[in-house]
C-alpha cells in the first residue's frame, strides 16, 4: 500500500526555514574558538566546517531560486531522502568553495540576506533546478526543514550548546522522515507513532483494522529523527527506553537509517 501524499502549509515551512536558520545563525555567532575547534561527528568536519555548512544550506537556496525555473518537477519531497546519499561529496566540496574563507559570522550575514531576498521575490511556486532532481520550491522548502533541524542538533550536540527548533520545522522533518520510511518498506502491519506530528504504517503482513494495533512503534520527534538519519542506533534507543516496541514485526533496525 503506497503511503499517502502529505500536504504542508508552504506559507508556515517558508516562516520555519527562515527562523531556524536565524536561531543557527545567533548560535553560532556565541561560539568562541575552542567549541568550533571540536570534532562535529559528523566525518572530519569541525564544528566550524559544520557551521559553514549550515550557512550553504541557506546560500543554496538563493543560488537555486536564482537560475532559471526547470520544467517540471522530477522528485518529491518524500523520495528526497533516498536521492541524496550520491551526492554527498560533490555538496560537500560544493559548500567549501562557495563559502571557503569569509569569517563565520559573514558567511551567515551574507547567506541569510540572500536567502531572505530570494524568498521575498518568489512568492509563488515554481520548479528548481537542482543536482538531487528538479523539485517544486515549497517540497524543497520542506527538505530544508530537514537539513536545518538535523544540523542544529549536530551542532548544538557537538558544540555543547542548546539552540531552539522551530515547532513548525521540527513538525515537517519529521513527518517527512516517518512518510520516507513507509515509502521505503510500504505495508500496514506495523504503526509507528511519533506524537504530536506523525503517525505512519508500513511493513508487508498483516492488516490491523481496529483497536490496538499489534504491532507499534512509539518515540518522540527528536529521537525518531535521530534514528531516521543515523545519529542514533536501534537497539541503544530501545534499551535506553527512548523508543517503545511492541509485537513480534516492530523492529525497525533493518529499515534505518532511512537517510544517509
Amino acid at each position: 500500500m503506497a503511503p499517502k501524499i502529505r500536504r504542508y502549509d508552504a506559507a508556515k515551512v517558508r516562516t520555519a526555514v527562515t527562523a531556524q536558520f536565524g536561531h543557527v545563525a545567533e548560535a553560532v555567532g556565541g561560539l568562541d574558538d575552542e567549541q568550533l575547534a571540536r570534532p562535529s561527528g559528523l566525518g572530519d568536519w569541525t564544528v566550524a566546517d559544520l557551521a559553514a555548512h549550515i550557512a550553504w544550506i541557506a546560500d543554496s537556496l538563493a543560488s537555486g531560486l536564482a537560475r532559471p525555473p526547470a520544467a517540471v518537477p522530477e522528485l518529491t519531497a518524500v523520495e528526497w531522502p533516498f536521492a541524496t546519499a550520491s551526492l554527498a561529496g560533490k555538496i560537500a566540496e560544493a559548500a567549501k568553495e562557495t563559502l571557503g574563507g569569509p569569517p563565520l559570522a559573514e558567511l551567515y550575514e551574507r547567506a541569510g540576506v540572500r536567502m531572505a531576498e530570494a524568498l521575498a521575490a518568489n512568492p509563488g511556486s515554481r520548479v528548481l533546478e537542482l543536482w538531487v532532481g528538479d523539485m517544486t520550491l515549497a517540497d524543497f522548502l520542506v527538505t530544508r526543514t530537514v537539513e536545518l533541524v538535523v544540523h542544529t542538533d549536530d551542532l548544538a550536540r557537538a558544540a555543547g550548546v542548546d539552540i531552539p527548533i522551530e515547532r513548525q520545522a521540527l513538525a515537517a522533518c519529521t513527518r517527512l522522515l516517518a512518510d520516507a520510511l513507509a515509502l521505503k518498506a510500504p505495508g500496514a502491519s506495523v504503526e509507528v507513532r511519533i506524537p504530536p506530528f506523525a503517525v505512519v504504517q508500513c511493513i508487508e503482513g498483516p492488516r490491523h483494522t481496529r483497536g490496538t494495533p499489534p504491532n507499534v512503534v512509539e518515540t518522540d520527534p527528536l529521537t525518531w529523527i535521530r534514528l531516521a538519519t543515523g545519529r542514533t542506533d536501534w537497539a541503544a534507543a530501545v534499551e535506553g527506553a527512548q523508543v517503545r516496541a511492541s509485537g513480534e514485526r516492530a523492529d525497525l533496525a533493518a529499515l534505518l537509517p532511512v537517510m544517509r
